[in-house]
């Protein structure tokens, strides 16, 4: 009980029942150890010694006030000590008493600080003195010296010093508590188990009770560590995974920073690449055209002047003199090479073609040696085992769609077809590596989706997904989604928002994941688990509707 301390009384005292409080031989030692205390302490001070030394006539007293005795004598020309007055000539030697000192030190380890307790003598009226002991009987504390001279009858019970003497006592019949009464959790007097409230019920004396409630203690003290310990595991082994969650984060940080510092130089260099091939085009093409113009320029001029002579002959009034002059027709002669020659020039223009063929062809070499580091991840081709299927399911000739069938499909019953519930594994198996797979659950409200072991029970009770310690699963009941594995249910706070989801394995690693392909990608549940008991496959579980597996890509990744 809170509050209740044990006191000690005579085998005999109240028909023979036991103490309520401490035992006899714990009085004995207090007492003694009173008797102690006052051979402890120093006769000048009155106080237990500090730093005890001896004089020659063998009294021992604190160093301080026995070095300030020998200084008031001084002027007297002769020291004496205080205790037995033998006289000394000279100031006497003081020599540290080691065993004193150990006996003092020993003694104040051993003794509660009684002025913690805030429990003084009842007695001492002039000065608070601490008390060592308190009388149920006489409702009072004692000090040393009032507990030697103290009552040792047995009526007198003593137990640790305390304020709340009332507390000891029978508030109806003003006894002491001697008993338990177990129907009603109570401390009792011997009047209220002889007469009381409490007749006829089963009672104990305290110090059984007492002991009793101290072995429940005890072991709920055990059971306490051992979940203390078992916790203390847990936190290790989680600090433990979060350490590696970051060594992974950073180590894929790292790739990630590499990849897009690679990715963007590699870009650069694309991007020159295709800016240099323009620049060439346009060169060719500037140069080009540069001379053709300059032939343009030339036979423009050479027109300009015929034509100006041209018009002087037709200005001309002589007809001899237009006759005589030398023939124009070679200007039509030349006319169709003009033609050829622009027709060359005139179509030129930038290939797109071959600065597109250069775009795109990098690029490709880009996204290779990305794809080829293993950095986007491809989904796995998933394909339904129709031998494992159960009757009321039906599967898709491409081995990609499960539905729920209101007839039977009357497949022959073998011992890897699941019996009692709608469910199909997949013939894939993932032994090792990083894998996911993606369906489409937008024909179906009420699902499963995960992972089991090709050693899944197929036709009793454990047989559903999530009902054993073979599965993992992700489901959608009632637009309320769960995670399951070995009979255990969490529900997860929020449902599906999209049509889609992705389960991801990483098989080394123990971790198996569930994501909602919104925008952005959302992560509903991951499964920590040692997958090293054997491959591991695809399950689906269809309670309507249909569900079908995705074997494109989709364009996020995790």
């Amino acid at each position: 009980m809170n509050g209740m301390l044990s006191v000690a009384v005579c085998s005999t005292c109240a028909g023979g029942e036991a103490s309520a409080g401490q035992q006899p031989e714990t009085i004995t030692l207090r007492m003694a150890s009173a008797d102690l205390r006052k051979e402890l302490d120093c006769s000048i001070c009155l106080t237990i010694y500090t730093d005890p030394v001896t004089l020659r006539c063998g009294h021992n007293f604190c160093r301080l006030c026995i070095d300030q005795v020998l200084a008031t004598q001084e002027g007297a020309g002769v020291y004496s000590c205080p205790d037995c007055r033998e006289e000394f000539q000279e100031r006497p030697a003081l020599q540290r008493n080691i065993t004193l000192c150990n006996i003092v030190e020993s003694f104040r380890s051993a003794q509660p600080d009684q002025e913690e307790t805030g429990v003084f003598c009842t007695y001492c009226i002039h000065s608070p003195v601490p008390a060592v002991m308190s009388c149920l009987h006489c409702e009072a504390s004692l000090c040393d010296n009032h507990l030697r001279v103290h009552s040792k009858s047995p009526e007198h019970v003593l137990c640790d010093p305390t304020t709340s003497l009332e507390n000891r006592k029978c508030s109806v019949h003003r006894e002491l508590y001697r008993y338990y009464c177990t129907v009603d959790s109570a401390c009792i007097c011997v009047s209220c188990s002889l007469a009381g409230g409490h007749k006829g019920h089963n009672v104990e004396m305290l110090g059984e009770a007492s002991d009793k409630k101290k072995q429940k203690l005890k072991n709920d003290l055990q059971e306490l560590i051992t979940k203390t310990e078992e916790t203390e595991k847990e936190v290790q082994s989680l600090q433990e995974n979060e350490r590696k969650v970051h060594e992974k984060s950073s180590g894929v940080t790292e790739r990630v920073t590499v990849l897009f510092r690679d990715l963007r130089r590699q870009l650069d260099d694309l991007e020159k690449s295709v800016l240099r091939e323009v620049s060439r085009q346009k060169e060719q093409l500037s140069l080009a055209l540069a001379d053709f113009i300059q032939q343009l320029e030339i036979k423009k001029a050479e027109l300009s002047r015929k034509m100006c002579h041209i018009e002087e002959l037709c200005n001309m009034t002589d007809p001899l003199t237009v006759l005589q002059e030398s023939h124009t027709g070679d200007l039509c002669d030349t006319e169709e090479g003009d033609k050829e020659d622009r027709g060359r020039h005139d179509g030129r223009d930038l290939d797109e073609a071959l600065i597109s063929h250069t775009l795109y062809t990098g690029l490709s070499d880009i996204i290779a040696g990305v794809t080829g580091g293993c950095i986007i991840q491809e989904a796995t081709d998933i394909l339904l085992d129709i031998n494992t299927a159960h009757n009321d399911l039906h599967i898709s000739d491409d081995m990609k769609i499960v539905s729920s069938s209101d007839i039977s499909q009357n497949r022959p019953g073998t011992s890897v077809r699941f019996q009692k519930y709608p469910q199909v594994i997949s013939r894939q198996s993932f032994s090792s590596g990083r894998h996911y797979w993606e369906v489409d659950v937008s024909k179906s409200d009420n699902w499963y989706v995960g992972m089991c072991y090709p050693s899944i029970d197929r036709r009793g009770e454990q047989s559903g997904i999530g009902d054993n310690n073979k599965t993992w699963c992700l489901d959608r009941y009632k637009n309320q989604c769960y995670v399951h594995h070995d009979s255990k249910v969490i529900q997860l706070p929020d449902d599906v928002f999209s049509n889609r989801v992705r389960i991801y394995l990483d098989y080394e690693a123990g971790w198996l994941s569930f994501y909602d392909l919104c925008v952005p990608i959302r992560l509903l549940h991951a499964f920590t688990a040692d997958f090293a008991s054997g491959p591991l496959r695809a399950v689906l579980y269809v309670g309507g509707g249909s569900i079908k597996i995705c074997g494109e890509r989709s364009n996020q990744e995790v």
